[in-house]
């Protein structure tokens, strides 16, 4: 209940603070270019509150927090007296109309700069960028663990997650791309991820996963937490025991326990098991049991599960100075800018699910809850991806959004003359059809990755 709760307040805090700097950009420059505005509304519906100002404006925040709208005089939402058509919306000159369309999706673009710049600031903490385990196309690659992430192409990697979010991008499209790393002995090298030689379909949720490419903090600890009655293990090892060594190889994680199991059972005959217990270091001997899969595919058990670790604490921050972070904001919306409209690009062509790529309101309420839980930085790196997100959805060529209203008026500019109102009627169905489209596929999205999953 108190996710639930969470998810929702922080979903409509969200939305408040996008769309009235969505709005306000259109209200902004509407009023600049001496054109009256009727209501300036955060969400739809009824309102819950109102005020209207000297100037006649009607400020509303509204029952259905999921948008809102400007209201301006136009002689196609009904009469206007003959005095004030000089400050109808439809009459002015093509030039101010577009102004006062494209400012909403500017005003999204300057948030998320400044948003990004807010999170330089306050610091946004994570993990550091280490190897801690590696198979597949990241171990043929030559990474070994303790290997540090300098760099991931082009794009410097101070923390996990920037590392993360450059691996991925190049995993869904299949391209091979350099690492610098600094390794375990302090030396500097470069790597190449062979990315090319991905699947042809792999879980885009878990990429990092694919590339075989494990976080040191991700990193099971060795700690048996429950010894199954009737097994190898059974009277020998105990819930707690850290298992540090079988048969002379060293474990450092859960993951090496299995493999080294195998091996050894493989061999046959018993072998030591070393284990920390209550701060002493035993030796204790026992040898695998064989099993048999569903498929009657043989493997063998020592009879343990792992313990339920505990992430451990963040070593790294991501932070700049108020000075140094003004070119930093910019470059991280420059480079976010261009991997929105790269995913876009693949969601159209296929080469990405849709179901990964359109969200709807559930996943934004919980992703905005779990990040505000997480701290200031992290909510406002949120923030400024959906304000761009907003922002760069908006300005598609699609009726009914600004994208589509700049189109008629870029029609206008080529002709000569407005689209016809045939046109544009003919226009709004179909952007109404596609947007209820997309509406119904980010809820469809939303069915499926949050509550059938």
């Amino acid at each position: 209940m108190a996710e639930f709760v969470g998810s929702l307040w922080w979903l409509i805090v969200s939305l408040g603070v996008l769309v009235t700097f969505h709005e306000f950009g259109h209200y902004w420059v509407a009023r600049r270019c001496g054109v009256r505005v009727l209501r300036f509304s955060v969400g739809f519906g009824p309102a819950l509150w109102s005020r209207r100002a000297k100037d006649g404006t009607e400020y509303m925040v509204a029952v259905i927090p999921l948008g809102g709208y400007v209201k301006m005089l136009d002689e196609r939402g009904g009469d206007v007296a003959p005095a004030e058509l000089a400050q109808a919306f439809n009459r002015q000159s093509v030039w101010k109309r577009i102004a006062i369309v494209i400012a909403g999706p500017v005003a999204n673009l300057l948030l998320c700069v400044m948003l990004f710049w807010g999170m330089f600031v306050i610091g946004r903490p994570d993990y550091a960028p280490v190897v801690g385990h590696v198979e597949g196309i990241a171990a043929e690659a030559g990474l070994q663990p303790g290997d540090r992430l300098l760099q991931v192409g082009d794009r410097a990697t101070p923390t996990w997650s920037e590392a993360q979010l450059a691996l991925i991008p190049a995993a869904l499209d299949h391209a091979d791309i350099p690492l610098q790393v600094r390794t375990a002995s302090g030396s500097t090298d470069t790597r190449e991820l062979a990315l090319s030689r991905l699947p042809a379909e792999f879980d885009e949720r878990r990429a990092v996963e694919a590339i075989g490419l494990t976080p040191r903090h991700l990193l099971v600890p060795p700690r048996v937490g429950r010894v199954a009655p009737d097994t190898p293990a059974w009277g020998i090892l105990a819930e707690g025991d850290r298992i540090s060594a079988i048969d002379g190889r060293q474990v450092d994680a859960w993951g090496d326990i299995g493999p080294l199991v195998q091996r050894l059972g493989e061999r046959g005959g018993k072998a030591m098991v070393e284990v920390e217990r209550d701060g002493d270091r035993l030796a204790l001997e026992l040898q695998p049991v064989r099993m048999e899969s569903e498929d009657g595919e043989p493997y063998w058990v020592l009879g343990i599960t792992s313990a339920r670790p505990e992430m451990p604490a963040m070593d790294a921050e991501l932070h700049y100075g108020p000075v140094a972070a003004v070119p930093a904001a910019l470059r991280e919306a420059v480079h976010q800018t261009r991997e929105l409209v790269a995913m876009i690009g693949r969601a159209f062509s296929g080469r990405v699910a849709v179901e990964n790529t359109v969200a709807g309101p559930i996943t934004i309420a919980r992703a905005a809850n779990a990040y505000a839980d997480q701290g200031p930085a992290w909510y406002l790196s949120l923030l400024a991806l959906l304000s761009l997100s907003l922002g760069i959805l908006n300005l598609l060529p699609i009726p009914i959004l600004d994208g589509g209203h700049l189109l008629y008026y870029l029609i206008e500019l080529a002709k000569g003359s407005p689209v016809s109102e045939r046109a544009m009627a003919a226009g709004q169905y179909i952007g109404l059809v596609l947007i209820i489209g997309l509406m119904g596929l980010a809820f469809y999205n939303d069915i499926v990755n949050n509550l059938v999953h």
